[in-house]
């Protein structure tokens, strides 16, 4: 599995919050559905209110 670094954005109470995630996954898709999942759990997000802006390999 290799890492990947997910980047973007969520709407929290204030307004926008950035992020950096780094995430072990297959490929980019799969890393992008995991940081989705945590960050919906962690956070009481929906999938509409995360906004991925990056995925790179590191």
């Amino acid at each position: 599995m290799s890492e990947f670094v997910v980047s973007g954005r969520f709407q929290d109470r204030t307004g926008y919050r950035a992020f950096d995630k780094a995430v072990d996954a297959p490929n980019e898709n799969v890393a992008r559905e995991h940081t989705l999942a945590k960050l919906g759990s962690e956070h009481g997000l929906k999938r509409t209110q995360i906004e991925i802006e990056e995925v790179t390999a590191s």
